[in-house]
């Protein structure tokens, strides 16, 4: 069930979803590019602030807008439902989770030896590994809002998934502690689609508002997170909801005025961008920190995030058309339902 507003529609792509998957895709790689060069350092930059800024809320957008779009496939039959939402996902997972590995083996051999990195490489598929458990995740919440659908009250999924999220169960298990602490928002954009959407539309209707709102959200998200209150339980799903809507109400306003359209385009080609930029983004940070020819970390930081957001896109431009494409589109062996016509779908499609 779903509350009132206004539907998405069913043919066409929506602008703003695409300029709001565009500004997470940017927030993730900045994430891993800036922790990564700061331990490498092991120093921090003016960087570190923006990335714990946009922590409380950088994953949960994602998955709440991953939940956006369920209302207009959830009917579908299981077959075709599964190859959408779960086949997708799992063949990128096991195709990138062998590249990232054989990337990485060499020096997970000398630290573990060989037999290790192939226990390491099995435990990956119970386990997600590194960068890649958002799409091994993804899968799994598909499955249960489904199953669970015509069996459990909506409203009392919502209530044990927020208190989930509010317990940050720490297990050491990612898709244990992942799966609790971020079913709830995948769950609210299921659930809360139309609300989602009017608050879009009501963004773009009073802009001047909307910012607003922006302006005084960012002083309390900022605040509660450098004074250390954002991760106490109500506070870090209030945090995770309203930066939510922050990155949808901005997208829409860069939707509105059309400005960014590079952000439009990340978002379109996320999925592109997050399976591959551990490539560009790791080689970079080799590059700079030994070269040593930028010495400002927070300056590197923005480099390496750069490079590593393009790089990806660089790599899908390569590929694409080419014996490689598999790399970026399942072939057709993988599909277990008739592929889906060539017309523009949905951005969470």
């Amino acid at each position: 069930m779903t509350g009132n507003g206004t539907a998405a529609p069913k043919n066409e792509r929506v602008d703003w979803v695409d300029y709001a998957k565009g500004i997470c895709i940017v927030m993730v790689v900045m994430m891993h590019s800036v922790l990564g060069v700061q331990k490498a350092a092991d120093q921090a930059g003016f960087m570190n602030l923006v990335v714990e800024f946009a922590r409380p809320f950088r994953m949960p957008d994602f998955f709440l807008i991953s939940g956006l779009f369920l209302p207009l496939v959830i009917n579908r039959d299981w077959r075709t439902y599964l190859d959408r939402k779960v086949v997708h996902f799992a063949y990128f997972y096991v195709l990138w989770v062998t590249i990232q590995f054989g990337f990485k083996a060499p020096s997970f051999a000398a630290e573990m030896g060989w037999p290790g990195v192939a226990r390491l490489y099995l435990m990956s598929f119970i386990d997600p590994f590194g960068t890649l458990w958002f799409i091994y995740l993804l899968p799994v919440f598909f499955v249960v809002i489904k199953a669970t659908r015509r069996i459990i009250p909506s409203w009392i999924i919502w209530s044990v998934a927020a208190l989930l999220e509010m317990a940050h169960i720490s297990t050491g298990w990612t898709l244990i502690d992942e799966f609790a602490a971020r079913f709830v928002y995948i769950y609210s954009g299921y659930l809360f689609a139309n609300y989602v959407f009017a608050l879009s539309n009501r963004a773009r209707a009073y802009p001047v508002l909307a910012l607003a709102g922006l302006a005084l959200w960012a002083i309390a998200d900022a605040g509660l997170v450098y004074t250390g209150a954002s991760d106490w339980p109500v506070i870090s799903l209030a945090l995770g909801l309203a930066g939510a809507c922050a990155i949808i109400t901005i997208g829409t306003l860069l939707a509105k005025m059309q400005w960014l359209d590079f952000l439009r385009y990340f978002g379109e080609h996320s999925i592109v961008i997050y399976l591959a930029f551990f490539l560009p983004m790791a080689t970079t940070r080799t590059l700079l920190l030994k070269t040593g020819v930028i010495s400002d970390i927070g300056t590197v930081s923005v480099i390496v995030t750069a490079v590593g957001v393009v790089g990806s896109i660089a790599i899908w431009w390569a590929t694409r058309g080419t014996r490689l494409g598999f790399l970026f589109e399942r072939p057709d062996a993988f599909w277990i339902a008739p592929k889906k016509r060539a017309v523009a779908l949905q951005a969470a499609e």
